[in-house]
């Protein structure tokens, strides 16, 4: 990459995140009457639906608060973080200290489920808010639930009985999860026991879920990491584990460099970019059978937004880690295929569901799923990432 393209680099991201993405959800998804935010918007900004995904709560939240720390300190990035964490503290958690799922516009509950990602995406908020605000009780509040999710993680009846099976079998969105709120935790409130953590989930990732055999990083294995020959085992998500990869590289960089992370990093990515990309249409399809059999998801073709936004993050990240040129090639073509597709030029934001060779499939903007995390994320670190690439020049 020469520097004039790294610079209009730059400028895209940017420019994309200020000028298109968040004024899309800031001017859309604000409630001002009941608190929080309303992310089920039509094409065009306009209300569907006023459920509220606690997920979405917790990551706009830390989006918001992430800008002011890292970004700029905008009054009113403060202001929505801590309206967003207002609702959180008030709606969003059941009695014995988790939270909830999905509630109506009002913070009623409607669903709550065993997994603790709405705790994991709250735990992020409030350690990004505590830091942007200075308020010791958000910083406390993100300790807190941190240790009660470890404890009911390790504490056999803690979380509420899951379906018994005589097929055991345990997935890779925990531990990567549970990786990158430990690297926001420290980020923002201190080292407190978090690389140490990192370090037992890196261990396990490689011992259990890489499958050298395969090339692959499995999204399920068994409870020792055995591979399971059944469509769950065999299943792979390569933006999900891309994503992964990216939080892997930012751990070798935390930790000068750490050639060993580095090269797990880029070896997850080398693996699943081969397993993603569509040589025929372009862009990361959504999933596959690591032994090149039909995925039983009818969706497994289909082009999602977050997978595309991972893949740009980790290859422009492995390219200014590494130096190697492949990984330019590659971040030029996920970039130039996303950018081409996705975003909306009549309404702004980006559609988030392609079929797989880029036509749109529906034209809403958010959903319990969708909402201003993945996209501005990217944005923002990309745009970061560029700097970074200039100054090393």
């Amino acid at each position: 990459m020469n520097s004039d393209y790294i610079i209009e680099l730059e400028k895209v991201y940017r420019e994309g995140l200020l000028n298109d993405t968040l004024p899309f959800w800031i001017n859309n998804s604000v409630d001002r009457e009941f608190g929080g935010f309303t992310f089920m918007l039509d094409r065009d900004g306009s209300l569907m639906d006023t459920d509220k995904g606690v997920w979405q709560q917790g990551r706009f939240t830390w989006m918001l608060a992430t800008l002011y720390n890292q970004w700029e300190q905008k009054g009113e990035w403060l202001e929505l973080a801590k309206h967003g964490i207002e609702f959180i503290d008030k709606h969003c958690f059941d009695t014995d200290g988790r939270m909830f799922f999905h509630l109506d516009q009002a913070g009623n509950p409607i669903r709550k489920r065993r997994y603790i990602f709405s705790e994991t995406f709250a735990i992020t908020a409030y350690a990004a808010y505590a830091k942007a605000s200075g308020e010791q009780w958000a910083a406390d509040k993100a300790i807190n639930l941190w240790n009660l999710i470890m404890k009911a993680l390790h504490t056999p009846g803690a979380l509420p009985p899951k379906f018994t099976s005589n097929r055991e079998s345990k997935g890779l969105a925990l531990p990567m999860t549970l990786m990158v709120t430990a690297q926001e935790l420290r980020l923002n409130v201190g080292d407190q026991g978090y690389s140490e953590t990192i370090d037992k989930l890196l261990e396990r990732i490689q011992l259990h879920w890489m499958k050298p055999e395969f090339s692959a990083i499995l999204e399920n294995v068994g409870m020792n990491g055995e591979f399971i020959d059944h469509a769950d085992g065999r299943q792979l998500n390569p933006g999900h584990t891309m994503e992964l990869a990216w939080f892997i590289l930012r751990e070798s960089e935390y930790r000068n460099n750490d050639p060993e992370i580095l090269k797990m990093g880029l070896t997850i990515l080398d693996w699943m970019w081969k397993w993603g990309w569509d040589k025929e249409y372009g862009g990361i399809t959504y999933f596959k059978d690591v032994k090149e059999r039909p995925p039983q998801e009818y969706w497994h073709d289909m082009k999602f937004w977050w997978p595309q936004n991972e893949a740009i993050i980790a290859t422009l990240m492995a390219y200014r880690l590494s130096g190697d040129s492949k990984y330019a090639d590659m971040h030029r073509q996920i970039h130039d295929w996303t950018y081409k597709h996705f975003p909306d030029k009549e309404y702004g934001e980006w559609y988030g569901y392609l079929h797989r060779d880029g036509r749109v499939s529906i034209p809403s903007k958010g959903n319990l799923w969708k909402g201003p995390f993945h996209i501005p994320r990217m944005q923002m670190i990309c745009a970061k990432e560029c700097k970074k690439l200039l100054n090393n020049a």
